[in-house]
């Protein structure tokens, strides 16, 4: 445990200069690999062009915004060693925390599809986040399985 009780300070994100929104900032520095900023934003702006192009009717910020609605999980287990044996203890999860797994997700799973190009595979993962199925949402229903199986042990929080 630290020994200063400091208020840890977060640096706050621009704004994305062409769809004005820092959750599209985050999720460009997220994608990011070796310091390649500008690959990353193509990347996501051929993503977006993509969802624009299947939705019609919505814009591409809000459709990948309900994507990651959708991702978004309310409780993780954390593990609790409580009297010599470890305890998987369901938590509430924080809500820069919830949003950081969300995108990871998308990430992690988007880099696992078999399209041909990068910005298909985002553009493809964020279409079944935004409609409830695909792999992230898998795996956000897996965590809330593994904290609901061990909700026997919710007392050892906190």
């Amino acid at each position: 445990m630290s020994r200063r009780s400091r208020k840890i300070h977060r640096r706050e994100v621009k704004a994305d200069p062409v769809y004005s929104d820092s959750a599209v900032t985050y999720f460009i520095n997220k994608l990011m690999w070796d310091g390649k900023k500008e690959l990353a934003r193509n990347i996501v702006y051929g993503a977006l062009e993509n969802l624009s192009k299947k939705y019609p009717n919505e814009s591409a910020v809000s459709v990948f915004k309900k994507a990651i609605d959708n991702c978004k999980p309310n409780l993780e287990v954390r593990s609790r060693r409580v009297g010599g044996a470890t305890y998987q203890v369901p938590v509430d999860v924080r809500p820069v925390r919830r949003s950081a797994l969300a995108i990871r997700w998308i990430i992690v799973h988007s880099r696992a599809r078999k399209e041909k190009t990068m910005p298909d595979r985002l553009a493809g993962e964020l279409m079944d986040a935004y409609n409830n199925k695909g792999t992230s949402i898998k795996k956000k229903e897996d965590v809330h399985r593994m904290a609901e199986s061990n909700r026997a042990f919710s007392h050892y929080n906190w």
